[in-house]
């Protein structure tokens, strides 16, 4: 099977409207929920070639929410392009994931106090199986943000497993699934004293599997082994509640693990975890993941300072340009010499990846949570009134095409492959809220 280094980045719905990180002592440890695991068939389970045509983390393939041009519908309906729609057992923000003939979600069912992985199947839809990966140990409403879920972690996937990560019994746990549905290793990394719940995803580089739990007890990055679940590394990070899941990629022809939060971004070493550099900006608290062109990293959002910022990939930290926008929760995007950003309260931006310049600004309206997509040289982001605004990605003026609308909110963001959209969407009536994982297709 061909090795593939995939990034999985923060599921950034989990803060909406988050006030503050607060520092203090580490909470005491909880029970722990045992879960057996049966590895004696893992050795022989199914597994695919990661390609293209899958999506198999948050925000694709290369982890920073470009897919590949592909013939994908720009308007649909309730009944117009789509494809099929199914319903979805409980809650989470987390988004869907496609990985060879499947598409896969995590989520939670807060009657049962269970947190589940389920995998439909990527053409009609039909549920293929569904497993529960814990069952009690769940936080008290008081560690959890009034909109967070228990599933807010996107899945990440090899080809041979899929991986999740909760927060389960006070404490964060990795499990590594395989896309038959057993599970193969189970490993708790770390404790977690909550303020909000817990928001980032796992990342897959090289042979191992890297999970992020910045908190206020004691936060920490550690590096486990894919196929044992064995902790490789573990590298302390200061006890601080914030959200982000650092991003993985190549910049100044080095692998780097880059994360903003704790008033600073931070590169370290993904082999090893030892720090690279480290330059002050951004804010305390932050949900967006950084994002790069390969020379400079680009991050924006916090709480309480408001921040975006491009800074030097080259180890020295330096900031290269800044301005006073926030976007907390939406993660940016980099296309064509230009970053893209949605803030949450509803203002696209296109300033220059050069020197910041703005080149325009436009109010779409509502609220949001999701990170945009590109596709076709079109960006695609919906917002939580289930509205999705798909508009080109130029640095010229604002060229909106469509704006969709499906479902009554969109916390989790698309995916796309296959010449197909899937969302994840949720239904309200009266006081009661259903999802649906949707697939959006031309005929």
């Amino acid at each position: 099977m061909k090795r593939v280094v995939i990034c999985i980045v923060c599921s950034l719905t989990l803060v909406a409207g988050w006030a503050g990180c607060s520092k203090r002592p580490r909470g005491t440890a909880h029970a722990v929920v045992e879960v057996k695991a049966d590895i004696s068939n893992a050795g022989s389970a199914p597994s695919i070639e990661i390609d293209d045509t899958d999506w198999p983390q948050w925000r694709g393939l290369r982890s920073d929410g470009v897919a590949l041009d592909q013939p994908i519908p720009e308007s649909w309906d309730e009944s117009t392009n789509v494809a099929w729609k199914v319903d979805v057992p409980g809650h989470g923000h987390a988004s869907p994931i496609l990985v060879g003939s499947l598409v896969c979600l995590a989520t939670a069912i807060e009657e049962q106090q269970t947190q589940i992985v389920v995998a439909y199947d990527r053409t009609t839809g039909e549920e293929r199986w569904r497993l529960v990966v814990h069952e009690g140990g769940f936080p008290s409403k008081s560690e959890i943000h009034k909109k967070g879920t228990h599933a807010n972690s996107t899945l990440a996937s090899d080809g041979q497993s899929l991986y999740a990560v909760f927060f389960n019994s006070g404490k964060i746990f990795a499990s590594a699934i395989g896309l038959d549905g057993k599970l193969h290793w189970q490993q708790e990394v770390g404790d977690f004293s909550s303020k909000f719940g817990y928001a980032p995803s796992p990342i897959v580089y090289e042979n191992y599997l890297i999970v992020t739990a910045d908190n206020w007890g004691n936060g920490y990055i550690a590096a486990l082994h894919r196929d044992t679940g064995k902790v490789y590394w573990r590298t302390k990070r200061p006890a601080v509640s914030t959200y982000s899941t650092p991003l993985i990629a190549k910049i100044h022809g080095r692998d780097q693990l880059v994360i903003s939060g704790c008033d600073e971004i931070v590169s370290y070493n993904p082999s090893n975890g030892e720090q690279l550099w480290a330059c002050s900006a951004i804010s305390e608290a932050t949900c967006g993941t950084p994002v790069t062109d390969g020379s400079s990293i680009f991050a924006s959002g916090g709480h309480p300072d408001k921040q975006t910022v491009a800074i030097k990939g080259d180890g020295s930290g330096d900031i290269v340009w800044k301005n006073s926008t926030r976007i907390y929760e939406p993660s940016l995007l980099v296309a064509n010499g230009c970053v893209f950003g949605v803030t949450d309260d509803g203002i696209a931006w296109c300033w220059s990846a050069d020197n910041g310049k703005v080149h325009w600004k436009q109010r779409l309206g509502g609220s949001f949570s999701a990170s945009p997509i590109l596709c076709n040289g079109k960006i695609f982001v919906p917002n939580l009134d289930g509205e999705t605004f798909i508009f080109e990605a130029k640095s010229d003026a604002y060229h909106q095409i469509a704006r969709n609308k499906i479902g009554q909110d969109s916390y989790a963001c698309l995916a796309i492959g296959g010449d197909a959209i899937f969302m994840r969407i949720g239904y309200s009536q009266g006081q009661q809220r259903n999802e649906k994982l949707i697939c959006l297709r031309t005929p």
